[in-house]
């Protein structure tokens, strides 16, 4: 096999691959789900697609795997008895924004936050709130989480419901009659100018 022939069939490989990952709804991480390929949410489709998968991401057993994410330990000065400032109890978490499980359609929220990194493209979460560095790494892990489920959720347009959409239809039909009758005076009164005379 030529190394033309050798890179057109990766490439079909890669191809396959990629359509049976998103086909299966399952990241590379195997626990998280695979967010629709969107940069956008444009179409009730669109919207649909999104919230179908937030709902799956924001369901109770989904977390993020430490693999997916830079880890870093420092000392704390939050709470930790004699062990402050002598244990690296403090957990950092790096997440760079580039990987394949957060949504497109989420990016443009998540660079406006304030753990945003710009220099690195990256979100960055410390904790100081457990006395140990797992229970920090979790609390990272966790507020990470719930910041991209946020930031995603931003984006996604409500389906607006059967009640909202009488409601609006009613004060559209309301605001077509008064405008109706407001012509229809106005039409009344200028039709009395032209033919009024006086009687004598």
């Amino acid at each position: 096999m030529n190394s033309r022939k050798y890179c057109i069939f990766f490439r079909d490989l890669r191809r396959v691959w990629e359509s049976r990952s998103y086909g299966t709804g399952r990241s590379s991480s195997g626990t998280l789900p695979n967010p629709p390929p969107l940069h956008a949410l444009i179409t009730e489709q669109d919207n649909a697609k999104a919230s179908e998968w937030l709902k799956e991401f924001s369901s109770a057993e989904k977390k993020i795997p430490k693999e997916l994410v830079e880890l870093s330990f420092s000392r704390s000065s939050g709470p930790g008895g004699q062990n402050v400032n002598k244990v690296n109890t403090k957990a950092t978490v790096r997440c760079s924004m580039n990987h394949s499980w957060i949504p497109k359609w989420a990016l443009s929220a998540l660079m406006k936050n304030s753990h945003y990194v710009a220099s690195s493209h990256s979100i960055l979460i410390t904790s100081t709130a457990h006395r140990s560095q797992s229970q920090n790494v979790d609390e990272c892990l966790r507020k990470l989480h719930a910041l991209i489920a946020s930031a995603a959720a931003t984006s996604i347009k409500k389906e607006t419901s059967e009640a909202q959409k009488k409601k609006v239809s009613d004060l559209a039909k309301a605001h077509d009659a008064r405008r109706k009758a407001e012509k229809m005076k106005r039409s009344s009164v200028k039709e009395g100018r032209r033919g009024g005379g006086f009687d004598f």
